[in-house]
C-alpha cells in the first residue's frame, strides 16, 4: 500500500484503483486476526490511534465542506428560518 502526505500534513493511503491493493474485506479480517494478539495496553493504544485517524478523516471532510463557497452562510440562513416557514416534504414530494 501506499501512503501519502496530505496538506495538513497527515498521511493518508492512497486509495488508488491498484489491482495489487487488498480488499477492505480483506484487511478488517487481517486486523481482526492481530487484535486477537495483542495486550489490553496495546489495545489502548490502537485505539487511541484509530481514533485520530477517524478524527483526521472528520476534519479533512469538514474542510472540503467549508471551502464550498457560500455553503456556511446558507447553512446560517436555513436555521434562522421559522419553523413554520418550513414545507412538508409529504407536500413538495406526494411520490415517495
Amino acid at each position: 500500500m501506499k501512503w501519502a502526505t496530505s496538506t495538513t500534513n497527515n498521511p493518508q493511503m492512497d486509495d488508488g484503483s491498484s489491482a495489487d491493493l487488498v480488499s477492505v474485506a480483506d484487511l478488517q479480517s487481517q486486523l481482526n486476526d492481530l487484535l486477537k494478539q495483542l495486550s489490553p495496553e496495546r489495545l489502548k493504544v490502537l485505539a487511541d490511534f484509530a481514533a485520530y485517524l477517524a478524527n483526521a478523516e472528520s476534519e479533512t471532510a469538514t474542510q472540503e465542506l467549508l471551502a464550498i463557497p457560500g455553503l456556511l452562510e446558507l447553512i446560517k440562513q436555513n436555521k434562522a428560518t421559522p419553523k413554520a416557514q418550513y414545507t412538508s416534504w409529504r407536500t413538495l414530494r406526494s411520490d415517495v
